[in-house]
C-alpha cells in the first residue's frame, strides 16, 4: 500500500519546513529521491503529489518539503501566505534548508536512514540544486527539469539598480495575481557569494551521475539554459522534450487523474536513469 508520512523541521532562521514522504510500505528501505520546488513553488503544486506516488508504485521513496522561505505556512500550504517571509529569501537560505533536508534523510531519526539520497531540481530548485550535488557526496545521481543556468536570469539585469535604490522589487505572479516581494537581500547574497552561487561552474564540478531534461517549448526557462548546463558538464545526461513547457504538461489546479504525457515520460526517463 501507497503511504505518506508528514514531517515538520525547522528551517534557515528556524522557519518551520513541512515535508511528506510517500512510499510502498513494503519497502521502507527503498532508495530515497529528494524533490526541490522552483520559484513561486511549493510542495503540494498541481501535479507533485502524483509525481510522488508513481515513483513510491515503482520502487522509490520520494521526499517533497517546501523551502522555509517560500511564502507558504504551515496552517495555509497552498498559498503564499507569507510574503515576508518571500520577500527575506536567498539562494544561501535555500542552500542551508536542503542540507537540512540531507541531514534529516541520511540520519534515520524521522524514517529509515538513507545511505544516500538522489535529488531532483525543478527550475530554480535545478539550480539549487545543482549547487548541492557539485558540494555533497551523499547526493549519488542528480535529476534536473527545466532548470536555470544563472540566478540573475531570473530578471532584467536592469532592474538591479531600481532594485537597490528601493531596497525592495515585486514579481508578478500570474496564477495568483499576487505582486511577490524580494528584498535586495537577494542581490547582496549573490554579490557575497559569487563562487558558490554560479550555477554554471558548479555544474562544471558535477561528478555524480546527472540526468538534465528541458522542453524545447519552455517560455518561462529557455532551452538555452540547458544548453549552457550541458556545455558547462558535457557527461551530463541531456534530454530534450519535444514540445514540452516548463511544467511538462502539470498545472495548478490539475484536475485530471492521469499525469499529462511529457510528465509521464520524464517520470520513467528518471526512473530508468535512478536504477540505471
Amino acid at each position: 500500500m501507497i503511504r505518506k508520512d508528514n514531517y515538520t523541521l525547522p528551517g534557515a532562521k528556524g522557519r518551520p519546513m513541512l515535508i511528506d514522504v510517500t512510499y510502498d510500505d513494503v519497502l521502507k528501505n527503498a532508495p530515497l529521491v529528494i524533490f526541490a520546488h522552483g520559484f513561486k513553488g511549493f510542495k503540494d503544486w498541481g501535479t507533485h503529489h502524483m509525481v510522488a506516488d508513481y515513483f513510491a508504485r515503482n520502487g522509490f521513496r520520494y521526499l517533497k518539503f517546501n523551502f522555509s522561505h517560500n511564502g507558504t505556512t504551515p496552517d495555509d500550504p497552498l498559498n503564499f501566505a507569507d510574503l515576508i517571509a518571500f520577500s527575506d529569501n536567498t539562494f544561501s537560505i535555500e542552500l542551508e534548508d536542503l542540507d537540512t533536508i540531507i541531514d534529516f534523510a541520511c540520519s534515520g531519526s524521522g524514517m529509515a536512514a538513507a545511505e544516500g539520497v538522489f535529488l531532483i531540481g525543478h527550475s530554480m530548485g535545478g539550480g539549487i540544486g545543482i549547487i548541492k550535488t557539485a558540494e555533497d557526496s551523499r547526493i549519488k545521481k542528480l535529476v534536473t527539469m527545466a532548470s536555470i543556468s544563472g540566478f540573475r536570469n531570473l530578471w532584467p539585469k536592469q532592474s538591479e539598480v531600481q532594485w537597490r535604490l528601493q531596497g525592495i522589487i515585486y514579481m508578478h505572479n500570474s496564477r495568483t495575481g499576487q505582486q511577490m516581494p524580494l528584498k535586495s537581500s537577494l542581490l547582496d547574497d549573490l554579490d557575497s557569494h559569487p563562487l558558490r552561487l554560479n550555477i554554471p561552474a558548479k555544474a562544471a564540478a558535477v561528478k555524480q551521475p546527472w540526468l538534465l531534461t528541458h522542453g524545447d517549448a519552455d517560455l518561462t526557462v529557455p532551452l538555452a539554459h540547458a544548453e549552457e548546463l550541458h556545455q558547462a558538464q558535457p557527461n551530463a545526461e541531456f534530454v530534450i522534450f519535444p514540445e514540452g513547457d516548463h511544467t511538462f504538461g502539470g498545472s495548478h489546479p490539475y484536475a485530471s487523474d492521469t499525469l499529462p504525457a511529457p510528465l509521464l515520460e520524464f517520470c520513467d526517463r528518471a526512473i530508468s536513469f535512478l536504477r540505471g
